[in-house]
């Protein structure tokens, strides 16, 4: 039996802080024709994380506070898109601006949403490699933060430590990151 998307009936704005956060209420119909209404659905920005390795196979991590987990935190270099802006000139642009370097290669580890029936903006995750310095690193974020270049050993015991990182982002573009790295 094949599956049906749900339809859209009607949707209604709760809460408007653009361009990071918008709420809304959708009524669905459903596939078998029952009517749900009020199902959330949150709308915020795309935005891309890229896991950096350098030509020593280090990965690049910035330590940071982060508000969401409210605590210092590791990650990779990560931003929003920029109106118009394509996913890969974001990658790029945020790899420079945080860890002051470019990349020789790039994969694609994929886009994914947070959460499966609440919805968010797009992650797309990268994989940047054959890393070199192109200049001190400005992101001009409101936050003060440092680079710290780890071993890939060092960033699986890192990523196998449930405590190390508080965004599921980061764990999401480590584990895929590291599942195509060779140790």
């Amino acid at each position: 039996m094949p599956l049906e998307p749900w339809k859209t009936l009607r949707t209604r704005l709760l809460l408007d802080r653009s361009p990071w956060l918008r709420l809304l209420a959708d009524d669905v119909q459903l596939p078998d024709g029952r009517v749900v209404n009020d199902y959330l659905r949150l709308e915020s920005p795309d935005y891309v994380v890229i896991v950096p390795v350098d030509e020593s196979a280090r990965i690049g991590l910035i330590r940071s506070y982060k508000r969401g987990p409210d605590r210092i935190d590791l990650q990779p270099p990560a931003g929003l898109l920029e109106p118009g802006e394509t996913v890969q000139a974001a990658a790029e642009r945020e790899l420079r601006e945080e860890a002051g370097c470019v990349a020789a290669t790039w994969t694609d580890l994929g886009a994914y949403v947070v959460g499966g029936n609440l919805g968010g903006g797009w992650a797309h995750l990268f994989l940047a490699s054959g890393c070199r310095p192109a200049g001190p690193p400005d992101s001009g974020d409101l936050e003060e933060q440092e680079i710290v270049w780890v071993s890939v050993e060092d960033a699986r015991r890192l990523y196998l430590n449930a405590q190390a990182f508080g965004q599921l982002s980061t764990v999401a573009a480590i584990g895929l990151a590291l599942a195509r790295l060779p140790g």
